[in-house]
């Protein structure tokens, strides 16, 4: 029987070498030249979805169109519709700015349609994940048997450490666990996950550095425990989002040590700075958590999404997480070859590691802890600028990057008007394009805000954009 053209060329869904090679280059092309045009651009550009609908919308055709036209659609209609994260002016929220070979290293690994929940399944991408867990181990101080996985972000990486810190404690009932009121609020999800109830989650007050309060929170654990309750973990900061304050880390290990609690820390956007003197100074005792949340997507300049979960023995996520079903016998290679889909929420997980890895590889690690230095140094000018101003006035110094800051009162102004003349600042600036800037509130108190986390900011992006906040303070001051 002769064989038909649908039994030896496959279906509709290919395109030939030299087709796939011209939109490659392509895609790589409009992609390099947003990059090296960014500062040219807008740090933030937004449109509603009616706006968008013409672009986005419609049924999804029967019959396709050229892939060029498709590209180029993306690239010009699409794509630019967003905060623009690796902006060296974006200073909002916590900015994300990847290095090129992490961007190439995505790509490989897309191409390459990479599963990585079983050694059977990636052994290459396995054995790179675990020699990449190993720097980071050594990077934070963790023991030899520590360990962890990549994850999707420090929201994933902190649900994770709640199951394993569950299942650490016999998973009991009435369980509850404790955080600051400055821990980000994926926490709060985290234990709502796990099945804590809302009521049994503790918002420990912060002191006035916006650290946990550690006798609030000691006195918490033992109320709870006296009425029948079960604490299960307790949560620090190294690094929040609001200020970039670290909680005292020593003490903390101490507690959870003395009361036997699980210690969890959100590193998520601090950790990483461990890398250089100062963050290794500022996360002293971050060594004796159980477990770390870390997101390399943030201070080791990786694309989305390469959050990490490490604990201080590995075994407690494999007694957590691992399960062996029947279709899944033949995926038991030893314990010398784990399945990463046996310590986290994942079976189906991307490879994450090779952005990471390619880019040490690139670049070196010296030339991340330099970079992380003048992210740092730059924060403290910033801090520096702020307090000479006879326009701005510090609201908190300069923590892991972070500056919190306002336009200060033109005259004898109430409360409201002044919080009114910093919204305003803020809006301008956001508006003009120039800079993306978010706010937050400090007790209550109405601040102005720059995280200063982009590989590509300039003292010169900094200066210029508190330099244009100073002109629009003077502008709403003699207008008020």
């Amino acid at each position: 029987m002769t064989p038909s053209r649908e039994d030896t060329e496959g279906t509709e869904l290919t395109l030939d070498p030299e087709r796939m090679l011209e939109l490659a280059s392509r895609v790589a092309r409009l992609t390099v030249e947003r990059i090296h045009g960014l500062p040219e651009e807008a740090a933030w550009k937004g449109a509603t979805r009616r706006e968008l609908e013409p672009s986005v919308g419609g049924a999804a055709p029967e019959s396709g169109r050229s892939p060029e036209d498709v590209v180029e659609h993306v690239a010009r209609r699409i794509l630019p519709f967003a905060a623009r994260v690796d902006h060296p002016r974006f200073f909002a929220f916590v900015p994300s700015s990847a290095t090129w070979p992490g961007v190439l290293a995505d790509f490989m690994s897309a191409g390459h349609n990479i599963f990585q929940g079983t050694w059977l399944g990636s052994s290459g991408p396995s054995a790179l994940e675990l020699e990449v867990i190993d720097w980071f181990r050594n990077w934070i101080g963790y023991p030899e048997g520590a360990g962890g996985l990549f994850t999707s972000g420090g929201s994933a990486a902190s649900l994770d450490a709640f199951v394993a810190a569950r299942e650490a404690a016999g998973a009991p009932e009435r369980a509850t666990v404790y955080m600051s009121d400055q821990s980000h609020t994926a926490l709060v999800r985290a234990a709502r996950i796990v099945g804590i109830r809302a009521e049994h989650v503790r918002m420990i007050p912060s002191d006035d550095r916006f650290r946990v309060d550690l006798d609030a929170l000691r006195d918490a654990v033992a109320v709870d425990r006296a009425e029948g309750r079960n604490p299960i973990a307790i949560c620090a900061n190294a690094g929040t989002t609001n200020t970039g304050a670290v909680d005292p880390l020593p003490e903390l290990a101490d507690l959870c040590e003395e009361l036997g609690i699980w210690l969890h820390v959100d590193g998520a956007y601090g950790a990483f700075a461990v890398l250089t003197e100062r963050g290794r100074s500022l996360f002293e005792g971050l060594h004796r958590a159980d477990s770390i949340a870390m997101d390399a997507h943030k201070w080791l300049y990786q694309p989305f999404e390469a959050g990490c979960l490490m604990v201080r023995d590995v075994r407690t996520l494999d007694r957590a997480f691992s399960v062996r079903p029947e279709y899944l016998q033949d995926a038991d290679s030893g314990s010398e070859h784990p399945n990463f889909g046996d310590r986290g929420l994942q079976l189906t997980r991307s490879f994450r590691a090779l952005k990471v890895w390619m880019s040490v590889q690139t670049f070196g690690l010296g030339a991340f802890r330099r970079t992380i230095d003048h992210t740092l140094d730059f924060a403290e000018r910033a801090e520096r600028f702020i307090r000479e101003s006879d326009v701005l006035e510090l609201l908190h110094p300069a923590s892991l990057g972070i500056v919190c800051f306002r336009v200060r009162a033109p005259a004898p102004t109430g409360d409201h008007e002044l919080e009114a003349v910093n919204q305003r600042v803020q809006e301008q600036v956001v508006k003009s394009g120039f800079a993306m800037m978010s706010s937050t509130r400090l007790r209550g108190v109405y601040a102005l805000r720059l995280c200063i986390l982009n590989h590509t900011t300039t003292w010169n992006d900094v200066r210029t954009t508190l330099e244009r906040i100073e002109g629009l303070g003077r502008e709403a001051g003699s207008g008020t």
